[in-house]
Parts: C-alpha cells; sequence; structure tokens
C-alpha cells in the first residue's frame, strides 16, 4: 500500500476553524500520531499529506489543512492555500466544533465545496463533550453532522463507513493503455536511461504503464531507443503497440514500421491524466505563435535541472525553431500558476505524473477559461517533429481535434 503512487489514491480533504480537532481527528481516523496537535490556534499552517489505507476503499491520501478562520497577512495565505485543495480533492470532510458554533466560514466553505461538486461529509468533533445541538447545528449549516471524538474514537467507524459510501465511484484514474490492448498483446516500451531518474530506477510513468500492462494481462518488451530496431526484428509478428518517450520520438518513429501503432508515454498520460483532445487543440495553437509571444512552461513538480533539461532547454529550442525566432519563456513549478496567466500565448505542461488527475484537470480548465491554448511536453514534441497525427492513431477523437474536426 505504501508504494502506491500520491497520484493514483483517493484525496481526502479535511477542512474547518482553527482548534476544531482536524489534526486530531486525522490521528484517531489512521489510528496514527501523525499530525502535530496543540491547543494553539494555527498550529497547521500548510495542508500536509498522510498516506493511509480505508478498507475497502483502498489506498487514501488524507490532508490536512490551515483553519478556514486564520487572521493576519499570513493566514490570508494560508486560507488561500486551503482553498486551492478543492481542486486536488476527491471528497471533503468539514469539521465543526460545537464549542464554537456555525459561522459563515462554515457557510462560505461549504458553498465553495458544494461549487466543486466534491462529496462532503459533515463531521461534528468532540462528541465527549456531548452532542445535544447536533440538530441546530445541522438546521444552520443545512448539512447532516456524524457527531465524533478524536479524543476517544467514538465515531470513527461510522467515519470510514460514510468515506467508502461517498467515495466517487470513479476517483481511480483510467487506465494508462490497458483498454487499447488485448489479453496476450505484446507492447515495447522504448525506454531511453533518464538521467533525471534516481539511479537503478525507472521514471515513474514507465513503471507505471508496464504495470498496466501487466494488470490487463498483455506483455511488455522493454528496450532502449538503440536497440528497437533489432528487438523488432527479431519478433515473429509485430507488437500491438509500440510506446516511447518523448525525446527519442524521432528515432523511434523511423525504426517502426508505418503499420504499427505508435504514442508516447506523454501522450498517455495526456490521456489518463486529463484531457488528450484539448492538449492536442493546443498544440494547434504553436502554428499562431509569432517571435516576441509569451510562453509558460508549467511543472507540477520540482526535480534537478539537468544540462539538456526537457523543459528549460529543449522544447525552448525547439520552438523557436518552429517559430522561427525568439520568444518570452517563463517558467513556474508547484500546484499553481503565476498572476497574469491571460497574457501568455500558450501553456506548455509537464506529464502531470506526480499530481492526480482532478488537479490536472483543473489546471486545463484554468487555462481554457482565460483563453489560452494548453499543450502537454509529448503532444507539443510530436507536433514539431511533425509525426504528432501518427502518434495519436490510437485516439481517434484527438485525432479529430487535430485535424479541426472536433
Amino acid at each position: 500500500m505504501q508504494e502506491t503512487p500520491k497520484a493514483n489514491r483517493l484525496h481526502i480533504a479535511i477542512f474547518g476553524r482553527r482548534n476544531a480537532g482536524k489534526s486530531s481527528l486525522i490521528n484517531a481516523l489512521t489510528n496514527q500520531e501523525i499530525a502535530l496537535v496543540s491547543e494553539v490556534p494555527g498550529t497547521t499552517t500548510d495542508p500536509v499529506f498522510k498516506a493511509m489505507e480505508i478498507l475497502p476503499v483502498g489506498p487514501c491520501m488524507i490532508i490536512d489543512t490551515a483553519g478556514i478562520d486564520d487572521v493576519g497577512l499570513l493566514g490570508e495565505l494560508r486560507i488561500r492555500k486551503t482553498r486551492e485543495i478543492l481542486n486536488q480533492a476527491d471528497l471533503a470532510l468539514l469539521v465543526v466544533d460545537p464549542e464554537a458554533g456555525v459561522t459563515s466560514f462554515e457557510w462560505k466553505l461549504k458553498a465553495a465545496i458544494e461549487d466543486k461538486k466534491l462529496p462532503l461529509i459533515g463531521v461534528l468533533n468532540k462528541a465527549d463533550l456531548g452532542a445535544e445541538g447536533t440538530a441546530s447545528y445541522e438546521a444552520l449549516l443545512g448539512l447532516p453532522l456524524l457527531p465524533v471524538s478524536a479524543l476517544t474514537g467514538a465515531g470513527m467507524e461510522r467515519l470510514k463507513e460514510q468515506i467508502i459510501h461517498l467515495a466517487p465511484v470513479d476517483f481511480e484514474e483510467p487506465h494508462i493503455l490497458g483498454d487499447l490492448v488485448s489479453p496476450g498483446d505484446l507492447c515495447v516500451l522504448v525506454v531511453p536511461i533518464d538521467l533525471a531518474a534516481p539511479k537503478g530506477r525507472l521514471i515513474l510513468p514507465q513503471v507505471q504503464t508496464l504495470r498496466d500492462l501487466l494488470d490487463c494481462d498483455a506483455m511488455g518488451l522493454v528496450v532502449k531507443e538503440r536497440e528497437l530496431r533489432e528487438a523488432l526484428a527479431r519478433l515473429q509478428q509485430p507488437p500491438r503497440l509500440v510506446v516511447t518517450d518523448s525525446q527519442a520520438f524521432l528515432k523511434v518513429a523511423a525504426d517502426t514500421p508505418p503499420g504499427v501503432m505508435l504514442t508516447s508515454f506523454s501522450i498517455l498520460f495526456a490521456r489518463y491524466k486529463g484531457d488528450l483532445q484539448e492538449l492536442v487543440r493546443g498544440a494547434r495553437a504553436v502554428e499562431s505563435l509569432r517571435p516576441g509571444d509569451r510562453v509558460l512552461i508549467a511543472e507540477a513538480c520540482t526535480h534537478h535541472r539537468l544540462a539538456d533539461d526537457i523543459g528549460r532547454v529543449q522544447i525552448p529550442r525547439w520552438l523557436r525553431q518552429y517559430v522561427g525566432g525568439d520568444l518570452q519563456f517563463h517558467w513556474s513549478s508547484g500546484v499553481g500558476y503565476p498572476d497574469g496567466l491571460e497574457e501568455y500565448k500558450l501553456v506548455v505542461h509537464c506529464g502531470g505524473c506526480m499530481i492526480n488527475r482532478r488537479q490536472m484537470l483543473y489546471r486545463i480548465q484554468q487555462a481554457r477559461e482565460r483563453g489560452v491554448p494548453i499543450v502537454n511536453y509529448g503532444v507539443l514534441l510530436a507536433f514539431v517533429h511533425g509525426i504528432l497525427e501518427r502518434a495519436l492513431q490510437p485516439f481517434p477523437l484527438a485525432l479529430m481535434a487535430l485535424r479541426g474536426e472536433c
């Protein structure tokens, strides 16, 4: 369970005012002392993530947040971070403190959660102090409240049952490529040894793709880009699909017979994590770029930069060559975009392997709302190399989007 990637877990966010007992509730729910608890208001300052498992839901990510009534300049920043968690949560718990009652803080947060269409569980904490006012609080908030006690553990099993009951049936992301293969099919995965990966390991999308193949009773042959031609020659029949790292697209396309479907890990993850059709439309927007235009390269995580980093070096180089002039590049890392997103002509996003699907869809939606085309690394590289149409053969709707037919 601990090996399940963060992005593949059900994300359960805990919200409430300072000292409502959110951290204590998490400790009781997980039966571990994982969240810092103090009587001092505002102990939790930034969202805290904790991996656990709730049977039969499976692996979950519990998110402890700062109080929604925090004060001061730093308090405003903490509240903003708390609200941003709504963009990656699959389910929300709103914790009410019976000693403080229900106020506009709870009403506004409930409205924000409902606006995101998130499943919501109301929790009345500190039931050991008495739950006589539960009905009145429910009437004020317009939400059923489940009495629990983080101190004694009362109500925790019922809370887990509610989480299981309300967990979205589709919170698990779709297959990476399982719907493209049948049991017994062979896929060739072209995996250059990525210098950004820890020594002795592959990068996460490659590992997840191979695991998805095995889960679907298909077979995977893993080779480096220099070995692809020989590997294909040794096969008695062509593979169902060849999947390559985007940085080896040109060589792999040249070595893969025309009758064999070809795509990339990044294109697979564009569909797995977000909206492939929208990202393909973003690739078409590259044709409208002109020298001097502003381009944002957005990464959802931070990592060690290499001398020939794909986001800092390769993509700017390819775009300059395609446009025939210089562009104004800006970079951002983390879960948010910089201010002034509407000033950019294009957002080039990473593959999103370290965030969940809900968060990636939200980031795509943010760009769409501001009228800014968005594309991801792999889709962009296939486009500028002139092989995107071939790489989209397994995905008819995305191919139609590339041709402007939908």
